[in-house]
């Protein structure tokens, strides 16, 4: 498809908007971009510009037709132009509002499930969707779903040097009772340097048992060539850890690790063993890390013997990254790429409050990780390749 580019007019209109402080602004703009986008797509399918002679005309223009789409800066009315001889479809929205259209049909299975809620209605005022039709429900969350479960039971090609682990937490209504369910995630970085999505599920909590049933999805899948595993200390995890991914070297989270430590020090001392932890995890060896860890237990074993307990348990789980190249310590030492995930997912649900099923759930929360992964493909490499081929070797 040929480049977007804005009319005159469409220029004009976007620099008077942007001269508002209007609360309609963004909804306009939206308007205005899709229209633009829609037409070059179009022109594109025609193989002409209007009025152009040209021999690589394929159709004719026949007219237009108006569609809605509801977004949540609100409900747009776009105008679809029509093709004389051929079915013209404008592939750009599909593109880019795959998870959009999946929190909206949360918000639809809500309120056809009998239990919409004054709460949800203020959702939908503050997305501006003005029109919900019933009629679209099935057959829209039936094509989100066949591409969700696509995504989640896809081959697995690549090798995963580095694996990280982690759930959060999301209310779901079951059987006519609102508990907490987990979203257990699995995140890798692919041989060719590239952060990759490869696990989700939907589960009742975090247990040995749950965690299992992923890591085993995964290794049938094709996972393959995992060198380190980086989550907490979840005993549940650790376990199905050990039984499935035999081979790998486990890395405590050393941001867990921390606060595990740290409960146990009073305020006053907090800062002080603060700094001591981070001298052993700035080392960039095993050996300059065991000379500072004999440091901190001079300093602090008779005084903070419950904390001190807790370090000595965890501390050479949490420095298991030493024994990988040093360009890659910072993102292997910690779960923090996937506590951005997390973040992320947390953004995106936040206007849900309570799922009307763990079915909608599942669904909007992996199309939102559809969407991510496809965005890291499109972006500079993670890590590099040669450094990886190296851990792969070792």
């Amino acid at each position: 498809m040929e480049s977007l580019n804005l009319t005159s007019e469409q220029r004009a209109a976007f620099a008077e908007l942007l001269g508002k402080k209007d609360v309609d602004v963004l909804r306009s703009m939206l308007s205005l971009v899709y229209d633009a986008a829609i037409q070059a797509q179009f022109d594109d399918h025609i193989g002409a510009e209007p009025h152009e002679r040209s021999e690589r005309r394929r159709d004719q223009r026949n007219g237009a037709r108006s569609r809605g789409l509801n977004t949540r800066a609100g409900s747009l009315d776009l105008e679809i132009p029509r093709a004389r001889n051929s079915n013209f479809k404008p592939t750009v929205i599909e593109h880019f509002k795959r998870s959009e259209r999946a929190l909206i049909s949360v918000i639809q299975e809500a309120f056809i499930g009998g239990i919409s809620t004054r709460k949800m209605e203020d959702v939908l005022a503050a997305m501006g969707v003005e029109r919900l039709l019933k009629s679209q429900i099935s057959e829209l969350c039936t094509e989100l779903d066949g591409r969700a479960e696509e995504f989640r039971n896809r081959p697995l090609t690549e090798k995963y040097p580095y694996l990280w682990l982690d759930a959060l937490y999301e209310k779901v209504r079951l059987d006519d009772h609102v508990v907490s369910n987990a979203v257990v995630i699995a995140y890798g970085v692919t041989a060719s340097g590239y952060r990759d999505v490869i696990g989700i599920d939907i589960v009742d909590t975090e247990s040995k048992e749950s965690w299992t049933g992923l890591l085993r999805g995964l290794r049938k899948r094709g996972l393959g060539g995992t060198k380190l595993v980086i989550s907490d200390a979840h005993e549940g995890l650790k376990a199905a850890i050990g039984t499935v991914m035999q081979g790998a070297a486990w890395q405590r989270c050393k941001v867990h690790f921390y606060r595990n430590v740290l409960a146990h020090v009073p305020q006053s001392r907090k800062l002080e063993f603060a700094a001591a932890l981070k001298a052993v995890f700035s080392q960039v060896s095993f050996e300059s890390a065991q000379r500072a860890i004999v440091d901190v237990r001079a300093r602090f074993s008779e005084s903070l013997v419950k904390a001190m307990a807790v370090f000595d348990a965890g501390i050479d789980d949490a420095l298991a990254f030493l024994a990988f190249p040093l360009e890659h310590h910072r993102k292997i030492s910690s779960n923090n790429p996937i506590e951005h995930l997390n973040k992320e997912i947390r953004r995106r649900t936040r206007s849900i409050g309570i799922f009307p099923s763990p079915e909608s759930a599942l669904r909007l929360i992996t199309m939102i990780l559809v969407e991510q992964s496809e965005d890291w493909m499109t972006e500079r490499r993670y890590m590099s390749p040669e450094s990886l081929e190296l851990v792969l070797q070792s």
